[in-house]
């Protein structure tokens, strides 16, 4: 389908929203962009984008984000399933999208009214998508999956003659691309990334034995688009980096330089000092007690707690910027609020911004090290941003 180009002003503009607000993410779409093309230059011009939206676009907005990637040009958009396509589609959004993880049973009439194209594995997905396909009269293009060893979703590959038996048969379903997916690619010495690359290429060349040999074939995630360009083939799929991160690359257990890509983080989250009390030394913070001030100290209470996404986990460990400095987060992290010491900095008022995640003065707190504090990763932590934080785009 050829789209028109999407017109930001399409974008809702809800700066509005923080005047007042308590707590805001704000959202760079220009960083999206140059995300985008920056991956595009890394890949080259003969390898599709599919630029990956799921979960609330990571946590930053799947129609916006989505909306913005659109005018951009990107060609395809991966979502997790139909209710995240038909989402985009009722927002107006041409360009392809991809369902990456199948499909439900009664599903299959609304993908292909809305212009889906559904990955699939098992034979009812083919059976009943061609069914909807010829009571619409449409061609209707599909991507198989491979399982090369993350044995979650796919097809073994000692499976894929009967599908490409069932598909044969098929006059109004065509295989447009096949994909699989990586369980470490960020390991360079991995061994099975290597093990899995074999597989799916053993995967192509039994289509090939069936004469399919699909336009599009993919396995590059974020981290492969990072550090394995004999994966890109000709599609990958980044997410993460989309969004300004990647996750480290590793070789024997170590960290190595495996990302040359210039990446803007898109999300910035801030809230506002909403007291501050003088607290003398030996005194407890919050829940639990679980911290108690060694000397007379102020304390900033920030309206923002697990309830906005803003981990439990992060108690006594993280760190705030307020005023181009940091602050400690001391005591526990409740739903609705989080207290910090501002002890050190002089001036602290009422209403002053704090960046939670982001940059200011030389200082800066991401996503990673919020989820290095919280064993975790950085997916986790933006996708973990709960809806009662506006986004605002800008």
């Amino acid at each position: 389908m050829n789209a028109p180009r999407t017109n930001l002003s399409q974008i809702p503009d809800r700066r509005s929203l923080i005047l007042d607000g308590r707590t805001w993410a704000e959202i760079s779409l220009g960083a999206l962009g140059e995300n985008f093309h920056a991956i595009q230059q890394h890949v080259g011009a003969g390898v599709t984008i599919c630029a990956v939206v799921k979960a609330d676009g990571y946590g930053h907005g799947a129609i916006e984000c989505a909306l913005a990637l659109e005018a951009e040009g990107v060609p395809w958009l991966g979502v997790t399933d139909a209710a995240e396509g038909r989402a985009l589609r009722g927002a107006g959004i041409w360009t392809r999208i991809l369902l990456m993880t199948g499909i439900w049973k009664g599903e299959e009439d609304g993908i292909v009214s809305h212009n889906l194209t559904p990955t699939v594995w098992e034979t009812w997905h083919i059976e009943r998508l061609e069914k909807a396909a010829k009571k619409q009269q449409v061609n209707l293009p599909v991507h198989l999956k491979v399982d090369t060893g993350m044995n979650r979703l796919g097809a073994k590959v000692e499976g894929l003659p009967r599908l490409c038996e069932k598909l044969a048969v098929c006059e109004h379903l065509h295989l447009e691309g096949v994909s699989t997916h990586f369980a470490s690619a960020e390991v360079l010495d991995a061994e099975d990334a290597p093990r899995q690359t074999k597989r799916f290429e053993q995967a192509l060349a039994k289509l090939a034995e069936y004469d399919l040999h699909p336009p599009l074939v993919h396995m590059g995630n974020s981290a492969a688009v990072s550090a394995r360009p004999e994966t890109w083939k000709t599609m990958v799929r980044p997410g993460i980096l989309l969004y300004g991160y990647s996750l480290p690359i590793l070789r024997g257990g170590e960290i190595v330089d495996g990302s040359s890509l210039p990446l803007v983080p898109v999300l910035t989250w801030k809230t506002r000092v909403l007291t501050v009390k003088d607290v003398p030394a030996g005194e407890a913070v919050g829940y639990a007690s679980s911290y108690v001030t060694g000397k007379s100290t102020r304390i900033a209470v920030l309206p923002v707690g697990y309830a906005d996404g803003y981990p439990r986990l992060l108690s006594d460990r993280a760190r705030v910027i307020v005023r181009g400095e940091y602050a400690p987060v001391v005591g526990r992290v409740s739903m609705d609020l989080t207290t910090v010491d501002v002890g050190h900095i002089p001036g602290i008022a009422v209403g002053d911004e704090v960046i939670l995640i982001g940059a200011h003065n030389g200082r800066s707190v991401d996503a990673v090290e919020l989820a290095r504090l919280c064993e975790s990763v950085p997916y986790e932590i933006l996708c973990g941003i709960s809806q009662r934080v506006p986004r605002v785009y800008i």
